[in-house]
Formats: C-alpha cells, structure tokens, sequence
C-alpha cells in the first residue's frame, strides 16, 4: 500500500478492481480544512478519463506496471503485431491496448508497450513523431478565413491541420498525444 504522497504522472491505481494510470495531478492545501490531491486519471482498458480527490495521507493501492521496448511490425487484419527488441519474441495486440496510436505508428517504429503480470495493457508513443504529408489542397495566398491553418492527411492516413504554407510530400512534425502540428522537419 502507498500514500497520497506517492501519486505522480505515469502510476498505476488499482482502484474498485480496475486498473487506472494517473494522466495529472495536483496536491492542494486549502487555507481551512484538510490537505488533498485532485487527480485526472485514465482507465487502462476502456480509455474513460474522470476525476479522483484523494484526502492528504490516504492509502492507495499501486501496481507495478512493466514497460517494455517493442518495435511495431504490421496490422493483422483487426489487431496489430508487435516484436519485442530485447528477446525477439511477437505479440498480437487488439485496437483495444493500442488505442490511438495507429494514427502516428509506421510500420518498424520502436514504441514501449507497459505490461501488467505479463499482459500488455496499451502502447505509448514518443511525444512526437515525424510523418509525410500525402495529401493537402493548395493553399492559397490572401485565404486568412480559417486562422492560416488548412487540413492535411499523413502517411498513416490520420488528419492534422496544418499552415497554409505547407505541401504535399513535406514531412512534419506532430504531437502524439493531440496530433498537433508541431513544426516542418527539413531533411
């Protein structure tokens, strides 16, 4: 068992049987009353997002949650297969633990895989990933209507927006956790 104290970003909770990983947190001491901490927490399975206020010094239950080196191979049908660096060995995981993340996974890209007693629970990328831009209209010059942003498909087919400025065949970069642009990359 843990404390309040021990919450930080990327820990397990193992709460009303299910397992939740704390996304944000924030201790709070009020000027009257008791000492508490506001967390934002993900469920593993299910992907749901709520708030928990834990009172300062309660006890928690945490779990050891393994994350693992992985190198991403390709879909299979549904679900999606991966290779693990250190022993070679492959895993098939469904759309279910992956979650977002064939929206910025190439096929040979390195993500960690987080493993609970040996059972994959959901990938995680890096914070940003560099992709192609395979398809984008034209942007025209005095067209300022839409902020200076225009839409643009990437080579795993998922949508971002981009500058007007940018073209077809232009690789990027974008933020995996909102897919947002983040900046062109110049090879």
């Amino acid at each position: 068992m843990a404390s309040t104290a021990d919450i930080k970003n990327g820990v397990v909770l193992n709460m009303d049987g299910q397992l939740w990983t704390v996304i944000d947190f924030q201790h709070v001491k009020p000027g009257k009353g008791g000492a508490f901490v506001r967390t934002k927490v993900k469920n593993v399975m299910s992907g749901k997002v709520v708030d928990r206020t834990f009172n300062a010094g309660a006890k928690i239950e945490t779990e050891v949650v393994d994350r693992a080196d992985f190198q991403y191979l390709y879909k299979d049908g549904e679900n999606y297969v991966f290779m693990d660096i250190g022993n070679y060995d492959q895993i098939t995981l469904s759309p279910a633990n992956v979650g977002d993340a064939p929206n910025f996974m190439l096929e040979n890209q390195n993500v960690t895989i987080a493993l609970h007693n040996g059972n994959p629970l959901y990938v995680e990328l890096p914070a940003s990933v560099t992709l192609e831009i395979t398809y984008t209209e034209p942007g025209l010059q005095g067209d300022r209507s839409t902020g200076g942003t225009k839409p643009a498909t990437v080579e795993t087919g998922y949508q971002i927006q981009v500058p007007l400025f940018l073209e077809q065949g232009t690789k990027v970069k974008v933020d995996t956790r909102d897919g947002s642009y983040l900046g062109r990359v110049n090879d």
